[in-house]
């Protein structure tokens, strides 16, 4: 276990929806650990000009930024107004987020399309932008924000849960893609008392700090990060990781609807699953066992 402080000193980090909440938190602890921070927030400009001022006042370098994340202009922008400013960009950390809830059969279109517009697209908007020159200076970290609602499902979140589901795909996809160009990506599934789920929290609202969540984006942020395509889930000072697994199931060259339904258990049996790093592990495991149960003398691919 090292002794050494994380550090991001040098480092451009970028965050949205860092005006409250979450957000805030995370652009106060990058920049006490060094980094450059370009605050961004979307409506009344006085929460991330109040962020900015107080990183300024504890000696630190932030800028604002109140565009909208929907908007790949805005996105763009902003990270434009970083390179601008600051010369460079190597973290990104995609929290910006709205709420539009109701049970599925009331949900309308409007409702859907905003949230999707904020979490998913706006995640992508904002990587986008930033990732030719992560690309080109060959390093960068992406933390992107997914939730226990689109790995889990909830109540009245349908539109939510799709963004933040979505949001996984798009996490381990770029992870893929991102590796061999020095970008990490990574996830975490906050738990914490915001605005957006005071009364849904209630009493439990004082265990779960906003600040507890921002030292795993300062590690996910850093140099020191070796692991990609990963989400932690994290509230309170606990962490763990969400992992994708896939069980060993079943093989049947002559597999019926009936052979699902009768060895059901087996298919569902954890016993020697893995975790996929990305599809080829998946791939790899699945030809593997239609080998294994081919018929003698069957020629596989």
């Amino acid at each position: 276990m090292s002794s050494e402080q994380i550090r991001l000193d040098g480092d451009v980090a970028l965050v949205t929806g860092a005006g409250r909440g979450i957000g805030r938190a995370h652009a106060l602890e990058l920049a006490r650990r060094g980094a450059r921070v370009v605050i961004n927030d979307l409506g009344d400009p006085n929460p991330a000009e109040d962020v900015v001022g107080e990183i300024r006042a504890a000696g630190g370098e932030a800028l604002a930024h109140h565009g909208s994340v929907a908007d790949p202009a805005a996105a763009e922008e902003l990270v434009t107004a970083a390179r601008d400013t600051f010369g460079r960009v190597d973290v990104v950390v995609n929290n910006a987020g709205i709420l539009r809830d109701a049970m599925f059969h009331k949900l309308d279109t409007a409702a859907w399309d905003d949230v999707l517009a904020v979490h998913l697209t706006g995640t992508k908007n904002v990587t986008a932008a930033a990732w030719p020159h992560l690309r080109e200076q060959k390093y960068g970290r992406v933390v992107n924000t997914t939730s226990a609602t689109g790995l889990f499902g909830n109540v009245g979140q349908a539109n939510y849960g799709a963004a933040k589901a979505g949001l996984l795909g798009l996490t381990r996809n770029l992870a893929v893609e991102g590796r061999k160009a020095g970008i990490l990506v990574n996830a975490i599934s906050p738990m914490a008392a915001t605005r957006m789920n005071a009364e849904l929290l209630g009493d439990k609202a004082d265990l779960l700090d906003p600040a507890l969540i921002a030292p795993v984006v300062a590690y996910l942020a850093s140099r020191d990060l070796t692991r990609t395509g990963q989400v932690l889930s994290c509230g309170g000072g606990h962490v763990s990781a969400v992992l994708l697994t896939v069980t060993r199931g079943i093989t049947d060259p002559t597999l019926s609807a009936e052979t699902v339904r009768d060895r059901l258990d087996e298919v569902f049996a954890t016993e020697d699953a893995i975790t996929p790093r990305h599809l080829g592990d998946e791939m790899g495991m699945f030809i593997e066992a239609i080998k294994e149960a081919a018929p003698v003398g069957t020629s596989t691919p």
